[in-house]
């Protein structure tokens, strides 16, 4: 148990211990190597390379130097990565055989190791991360601390003003006070519908109900979408404090994550700052002194899509089948065992806390008009920059596809943008200067989804893309309501007689019927816009 005082100190002196993680010029002769120990890097060894860091410092004696574990630092197409700050030094591709050349030439005679330096596409060598033209677009708010903190370490979060939030919030602010300031802030749902936060969690405050919950979502189940994923892998403690302060805001004391199963390394590590925080009496009873306590357990699912869906994620939880239910009522009214239920997913989350810190006029004036602050992507596909990346909303699809994608490989051109996952659409060509924000994305018959940003050459068909999806969504139907049942197996059945070269003008017009029928009448939001948006732009096919 810490103390408040306690906090405070390790956040001042911890502070300056890790300064040189963020300060460019500090004027120290430490040394951190950082290594990416998110999913990607770990598939490619990323935990030999820290193992093998460790011992090779030790068997030199060299004590000034510190290995740490991070989480994502979002070019993962160049992992595994190791950063030595703090030079900034960017090492790509790294494995554990280059170990022992980065301590001898780097570490101890200070010369850059220029074979493992990463190169842009242009093949001009980069030294330093921010020099790289990958992040000069981005802007990290809720992804600030991946990349820089040890995410199993909950000083280090303290450090950089972790449950600082928290603190100001029990201690300065009226429930009403914080969802007023997240309202103001125009924070939207990240999950994909771009509901406004402040308004949920404002009707989750005004439901009757003594008994209520806040449940985090972290599900993800869109193919080629991991920002969520990366988020608890390398910042679980920011999700934390967000619902401890939801928590607070709409009078609840327990908490849930649901988390699938296929990301064990971001449900090890939310446990441990669940278990660290409630070691220092952050997370629990009498939190900062004051009578607020709250609570928060994992949940585990098996994988299935629809439990995306806040109604079928509610019954999983509740140990029932994962299906989705007939709203109203809402879950703020009447969510997990009917009680009132605040549901948000991970990404927006982790955007409370910054914005509790900052305050509202700073998140709004960031992004547009209707959509404010940043969005994270996951992007994959045709492009030469395959990763995380978190833009300011309004920034353009040509941005993030060419300024900080880098562009399409092997001097392809670019077809087409795929968002929103099996729910949304995609983007042709023409529509590449799109800024990318809720309303200007539905305009063109696409939506912002989740965040997964699949980018297709001119290789790519579309048909086969549409196929993929709708076989996607006929594996992952639940099989409760019948339009989603029968009619996503009707349009696959149609998709594959196209593709098999017998499709006629006539199965358009049925294709493009039945999407409509399976849109207006399907029970949950997982069915409602990719075949129709495909249609609308058959002329990427």
């Amino acid at each position: 148990m810490k103390s408040l005082e306690e906090i405070h100190k390790i956040r001042e002196e911890k502070r300056k211990e890790l300064d040189l993680r963020v300060n460019l010029q500090a004027n120290t002769r430490e040394k951190h190597i950082l290594v990416c120990h998110g999913t990607g890097c770990t598939s490619s060894k990323s935990p030999k390379i820290i193992e093998t860091f460790r011992k090779i410092l030790e068997e030199k004696n060299i004590e000034n130097v510190k290995v740490i574990q991070t989480g994502c630092f979002g070019l993962c197409s160049k992992g595994p990565i190791v950063i030595i700050r703090p030079e900034d030094v960017f090492y790509a591709h790294c494995t554990p055989e280059d170990c022992e050349e980065i301590i001898n030439t780097h570490i101890i005679n200070g010369q850059i190791v220029e074979r493992l330096l990463c190169k842009e596409i242009d093949e001009q060598t980069v030294t330093r991360l921010d020099e790289l033209n990958f992040y000069k677009k981005q802007k990290r708010i809720a992804l600030k601390n991946c990349g820089v903190i040890d995410p199993e370490n909950i000083d280090e979060y303290i450090a950089f003003d972790g449950y600082k939030a928290l603190e100001k919030v029990l201690l300065e602010m009226t429930p009403e006070d914080v969802i007023k300031e997240i309202t103001d802030s125009g924070l939207r749902g990240r999950g994909g519908a771009g509901f406004p936060t402040g308004k949920k969690w404002e009707l989750t405050r005004i439901a009757k109900g003594t008994q209520k919950y806040v449940v985090c979502n972290a599900d993800e189940g869109d193919p080629g979408a991991f920002m969520d994923r990366s988020i608890l892998e390398g910042d679980p403690h920011s999700v934390l404090e967000a619902m401890m302060i939801a928590g607070y805001s709409i009078g609840a004391n327990k908490g849930y994550i649901y988390v699938r199963a296929e990301y064990p390394i971001a449900v090890q590590r939310f446990q441990i700052a669940i278990d660290q925080a409630k070691e220092y009496g952050i997370l629990g009873k009498n939190i900062f002194g004051t009578d607020f306590e709250f609570d928060v357990e994992v949940r585990l699912g098996a994988g299935a899509f629809v439990c995306g869906e806040e109604t079928a994620l509610i019954a999983s939880i509740e140990g029932k089948s994962g299906h989705p239910r007939l709203k109203p009522p809402f879950p703020a009214n009447a969510g997990l065992w009917m009680k009132p239920t605040l549901i948000n997913n991970v990404e927006t989350f982790a955007n409370v806390p910054k914005i509790i810190l900052n305050g509202s006029k700073w998140y709004s004036s960031i992004g547009t008009e209707n959509s404010k602050g940043t969005k994270v992507f996951a992007l994959g596909g045709n492009v030469v920059n395959v990763g995380l990346v978190e833009v300011p909303m309004g920034t353009t699809l040509r941005e993030i596809v060419f300024d900080i994608g880098g562009g399409i490989p092997n001097g392809r051109k670019f077809k087409a943008a795929q968002t929103g996952g099996p729910s949304g659409g995609c983007i042709p060509e023409q529509n590449l200067d799109t800024p990318i924000d809720f309303e200007s994305l539905n305009s063109i018959g696409s939506m912002m989804g989740s965040g997964g940003l699949i980018v297709m050459d001119d290789t790519k068909c579309m048909v086969n893309l549409a196929k993929f999806y709708l076989g996607f969504t006929v594996d992952e139907s639940c099989g409760k309501c019948t339009p989603c049942r029968i009619g996503t197996k009707r349009m696959l059945e149609i998709l594959e007689k196209i593709t098999e070269g017998k499709g006629t003008l006539e199965d358009l017009e049925k294709l493009e019927k039945l999407a409509q029928t399976v849109k207006k009448t399907s029970i949950c939001g997982l069915r409602t816009n990719g075949s129709k948006s495909s249609i609308e732009h058959n002329q990427i096919f």
